[in-house]
């Protein structure tokens, strides 16, 4: 294969997600009308997919509704590796909430991992399922001992876990946890799958219908949708960012961060292992089976999210730290994918909020949804059936007691987004003239913010570049070609409409009349 680049940005690779573009499409039809079922689930994820899965197979009826189409979010875009090891995240889970609840977080990611291998076995589903040693391996002398305490740590919580002078990689290595029997797969596969068999029996997938609301009611839950609604006695929020984030105060305990991926083909074999270093910028490793070949997939270069406009860059930074270790081929795919990192690192699963029974949430897996999102449907499921998990407690979404109050300014500025501005024509005209095609930006007039894209035919879209999640102004991010919030996360394409949550309005136009 010749390797390509895009004419545009010189950028390495295919823009698509290997899992997206190595697996088929769906169809499942919108939602058409009202309807009732025992559970609502929000979010065709992992974690929205495996808890509706679990709770049909538990006897319940439930509705899956995606906004967009299953697996096409977060999951889509992961590397997909299905671990208990985190980085480096035991030793210090042990000190600051001592060593049963840090069981409890390990625990529950032991049970993914063999609740998906079982599902495998089970359906007998073509996913690439493979059992793989994970490793943190340390890249200096100064991170050595942080990994042989992370190490001990694990192996202290009842890991398979070992301290190892043996990395598998090119160049020079400072020894690395090593955690036997864990897993990598292909998450579209299996996940497509397990969906499939949701419809039936009083259960639906409804996809392209977006969740815009949703009201408690003392006995149970009405979820409003740009379709009609749906009553049901719970519902989960499982949108990777919870859409209705008020009573647990999300917006103040989670921060989103972008990295990126590459999919490559090598010139030498690579090692039996999944890989990530211990500690400085991030850079992950895996192999997925293509055909007559591997593809290895090297990720890294992350930073907070809307902060970056050069988002390119990243992506040959990366091209550029995987030819410095290994021979490379060909770059065949590119992808980059958003990440909720909680105020303690450990995801919020469980009710949203105290006094909020019926309503459920997971998010914040902070880049390892594979089997955290996997116990997270089980957690969810016991919770539902009103049955104690041994796991609940270190996830429980209220461990945090303070409750930030959402700002009365914020509601104004949302209600006074959009509408005219005059502007002096020159100036504008020349801030407008600076604009690449396919480019974005932000631009200032005469106090008021406009956001301005320019396609590849020289129109121009104006609109008022306030996020309608919480009024944070958003920023343009030109490998994707999208306006991203550096807030929260909500993500827009190029006119506006909205990708990804929080937000579920598309942000508002901006009529620019010239004087």
């Amino acid at each position: 294969m010749v390797e390509s680049r895009e004419r545009n940005n010189d950028l390495p690779g295919t823009a698509e997600s290997y899992w997206i573009a190595t697996s088929p499409e769906t169809g499942f039809p919108p939602l058409d009308g009202d309807g009732r079922v025992n559970v609502t689930v929000i979010g065709g994820g992992i974690a929205g997919i495996t808890t509706a899965f679990l709770l049909k197979k538990a006897g319940l009826t439930v509705a899956l509704i995606d906004a967009r189409r299953i697996v096409t979010g977060t999951t889509g875009y992961t590397t997909a590796k299905i671990t208990s090891l985190h980085r480096l995240i035991y030793a210090d889970l042990i000190d600051r909430l001592g060593s049963r609840q840090a069981q409890q977080y390990a625990g529950a990611n032991q049970a993914g991992i063999e609740t998906i291998a079982s599902l495998v076995r089970e359906y007998g589903i073509p996913c690439s399922f493979e059992r793989k040693s994970a490793y943190t391996y340390a890249e200096s002398a100064e991170s050595r001992a942080s990994v042989a305490a992370e190490a001990d740590a694990a192996r202290s919580l009842g890991l398979p876990a070992a301290f190892t002078e043996e990395v598998p990689l090119p160049g020079r290595t400072y020894g690395a946890v090593v955690v036997e029997n864990q897993a990598q797969f292909h998450p579209r596969n299996y996940l497509l799958l397990l969906a499939g068999h949701l419809p039936g029996e009083g259960s639906y997938v409804f996809e392209t219908t977006r969740a815009v609301g949703l009201e408690e009611q003392p006995g149970g839950v009405t979820v409003k949708t740009n379709r009609g609604s749906l009553s049901s006695d719970y519902a989960v929020l499982a949108t990777h960012y919870p859409i209705y984030d008020r009573p647990g105060a999300y917006f103040a305990r989670m921060h989103p961060s972008r990295s990126y991926a590459l999919g490559l083909r090598l010139d030498e074999p690579f090692p039996d292992g999944t890989f990530i270093n211990a500690k400085g910028s991030v850079h992950s490793w895996r192999s997925q089976p293509a055909g007559d070949h591997d593809l290895v997939i090297v990720t890294g270069a992350a930073h907070d999210s809307g902060t970056v406009t050069d988002t390119r860059e990243h992506y040959r930074s990366l091209e550029a730290y995987a030819r410095s270790v290994y021979p490379v081929r060909s770059v065949d795919y590119r992808w980059s994918a958003q990440d909720y990192i909680t105020a303690d690192r450990v995801p919020y699963i469980g009710r949203i909020a105290e006094g909020h029974d019926r309503v459920l949430v997971a998010t914040g897996f902070g880049k390892w949804g594979m089997a955290a999102g996997t116990a997270a449907g089980m957690i969810l499921t016991d919770l539902i059936r009103g049955r104690e998990n041994p796991w609940a407690e270190v996830f429980d979404p209220s461990r945090f007691k303070e409750q930030p109050e959402f700002p009365d300014r914020v509601q104004k500025k949302l209600e006074a987004a959009g509408g005219t501005i005059r502007v002096d024509t020159g100036r504008f005209d020349r801030e407008v003239a600076a604009i690449p095609p396919r480019e974005g930006k932000v631009i200032e007039v005469d106090g008021q913010k406009v956001a301005v894209y320019r396609d590849n035919h020289g129109k121009v879209t104006t609109l008022d570049p306030t996020c309608m999640h919480m009024g944070c102004t958003v920023a343009w991010n030109n490998a994707e070609e999208t306006w991203d919030c550096p807030c929260h996360g909500s993500r827009y394409d190029a006119g506006g409409k909205v990708i990804e949550s929080p937000t579920v309005k598309d942000l508002a136009g901006k009529k620019v009349m010239r004087e």
